[in-house]
């Protein structure tokens, strides 16, 4: 799902599973090389993970609200709350891992 300043509470916030959010801009390289590897690994998690794509030139509230200092930065919101977060491309085996990761942390108090 694609989202902005206005859509993102009901499109991230909202929802029912994790979500991992990709914060990116259409002139950044190493978001494009990403991009496709966030796509499989969405495909991959269908039911445990969404994916929502931010466009950070497009929404600079959420640039601010997330302290977005250089992209891409990935997060994982539970709930609207990040529980983890990394900038920069990295190859699809490491995003997994710290996926799975997140996804089989327990989330605080529950």
């Amino acid at each position: 799902a694609d989202a902005d300043d206005t859509t993102f509470a009901d499109v991230a916030d909202a929802a029912k599973i994790p979500v991992l959010v990709d914060l990116w801009a259409p002139w950044c390289g190493p978001c494009r090389t990403v991009s496709p590897v966030l796509e499989a690994l969405a495909a991959s998690h269908a039911g445990r993970v969404k994916l929502v794509k931010v466009n950070v030139d497009e929404s600079p509230g959420l640039q601010r609200r997330f302290g977005v200092q250089g992209i891409p930065t990935l997060l994982v919101l539970r709930g609207g709350t990040v529980v983890g977060r990394r900038t920069g491309a990295a190859p699809q085996p490491v995003l997994e891992e710290w996926l799975d990761a997140l996804l089989a942390a327990r989330s605080p108090g529950g």
